[in-house]
């Protein structure tokens, strides 16, 4: 977690499996999420610090057991870097205001950009637009 993130206070804010994901970096089971299947609109932030991070418009169905995104609301809105735990070298993907662990980016995705962004649902806060 970037500064100003203490780990204490972030045990109090978080629920025991938020904080496992979002700090640890751990993965929520595929299909558990409560994201994973939601058509709402609106927006999904960050469940650390609120930022925006990614707009229903850019959801859609990828079958992996994940909410996944095509792109998130704003280049600079996300981080991301190589990940190599489990024996594979993966894209890692964070939040650029506080650097929560969000999930994964693979180039399997639909067009226009060929990405998915494959987040665990307990990272994000979902508003639906009004």
């Amino acid at each position: 977690m970037k500064a100003g993130y203490s780990p204490t206070e972030l045990q109090d804010q978080l629920t025991p499996e938020q904080y496992a994901i979002c700090v640890r970096g751990d993965t929520e089971p595929p299909g558990s999420g409560e994201y994973t299947d939601l058509d709402a609109e609106g927006t999904y932030a960050c469940v650390v610090c609120k930022t925006p991070l990614f707009v229903s418009g850019t959801k859609y169905h990828s079958g992996s057991g994940w909410p996944s995104f095509w792109q998130p609301i704003a280049e600079d809105s996300i981080e991301l870097m190589i990940d190599t735990s489990h024996g594979m070298t993966r894209t890692e993907v964070r939040c650029h205001t506080c650097g929560a662990h969000l999930g994964h980016v693979f180039d399997d995705g639909p067009p226009p950009t060929g990405k998915r962004f494959c987040i665990n649902s307990v990272a994000l806060e979902f508003t639906p637009s009004t």
